[in-house]
């Protein structure tokens, strides 16, 4: 479908989030797992259970604009997803993975704070305020896993890794 209009635009947006939304809750257990760190660990697993959150918040979003949601992959979150496991395969379990883990999922989080970011300013514009309050909430709650991230690497994430040579 043609992006022609700013309606099209954020039906395609909305879509891909989605995708790369169904795509980390596939990840998100893999990286628990592999986690040293249990700070790190947790971190994965709540937002794990926000995840799911912000995917029945998109459903409701579709179920109140009427809008319909296109079938698609979501191509950047596939390369964020593949560098993860790529990770986990060539970096033992231990610090310097849990470090390497971490900037993975802030590369993640950053990308869905832009695509959240940019949803809510479309939806504004569109006047659908309902949606824009919804986006908002999700896009909170990127903000604050990466910025728990970011707490985690600070308290001591990298610098374990630091002192495992």
């Amino acid at each position: 479908m043609a992006r022609k209009t700013v309606e099209d635009l954020f039906v395609h947006e909305l879509s891909d989030v989605y995708s790369a939304e169904k795509q980390i809750t596939k990840a998100l257990p893999r990286m628990a797992k592999a986690a040293t760190n249990p700070l790190l660990a947790e971190a994965f697993t709540s937002h794990l259970e926000e995840t799911h959150g912000q995917i029945e918040r998109i459903d409701q979003l579709v179920q109140l604009t009427g809008l319909k949601l296109k079938r698609m992959k979501c191509v950047a979150m596939e390369g964020l997803v593949e560098e993860s496991k790529e990770l986990l395969e060539e970096i033992d379990k231990g610090a310097v993975l849990d470090a390497a883990l971490i900037g993975a999922a802030q590369k993640v989080e950053h990308y869905e704070i832009a695509s959240y970011g940019t949803l809510v300013a479309m939806a504004k514009h569109l006047k659908m305020d309902d949606a824009a309050a919804l986006l908002a909430a999700t896009l909170a709650e990127e903000k604050g896993a990466d910025e728990k991230l970011s707490k985690i690497a600070e308290q001591g994430g990298n610098q374990a890794a630091t002192l495992e040579k």
